[in-house]
């Protein structure tokens, strides 16, 4: 995959976006992996709307297995953003910051479940054609 230039003109948030962006593909590639932004995980303690809630920002990469059928693992910044427990500690903090990683890892299986896995499967399947027809090399895919 060949790396985007920046436009010089795009706000400092975009830019920074895009950066850690490219570092992710740098990382980990484009196959099987998916970038999440603006993602959210909230978790509810008490049945009023207004106290007893913890909410983490969501950000990262999430591995798929080779098929695209379930999540494998993933490469996640998970931050606190907002609380209304004033009896919240460090430890839960980061007990629950891992709980979101692995319920982010839950949901994308969800999604992959609801999505058309059937298309991630033609295309693997061209994809291994190619490969075969080019004697077992596939462009950066060796």
């Amino acid at each position: 995959m060949q790396r985007a230039e920046i436009s010089p003109d795009v706000s400092p948030g975009f830019r920074a976006r895009i950066e850690r962006l490219h570092a992710a593909v740098a990382k980990h590639g484009s196959r099987n992996t998916y970038y999440l932004t603006n993602a959210t995980c909230t978790f509810r303690f008490t049945n009023d709307p207004d106290i007893g809630w913890v909410e983490f920002a969501v950000e990262g990469t999430v591995l798929t297995d080779e098929t695209d059928s379930r999540t494998v693992g993933s490469d996640l910044t998970v931050k606190l953003a907002k609380e209304t427990c004033d009896w919240l500690t460090q430890p839960a903090v980061a007990w629950l910051a891992n709980s979101a990683q692995r319920a982010v890892e839950i949901e994308f299986d969800r999604y992959i479940a609801a999505g058309d896995l059937s298309r991630a499967l033609a295309r693997l399947a061209r994809e291994q054609a190619a490969s075969d027809a080019a004697g077992g090399f596939l462009g950066m895919n060796l």
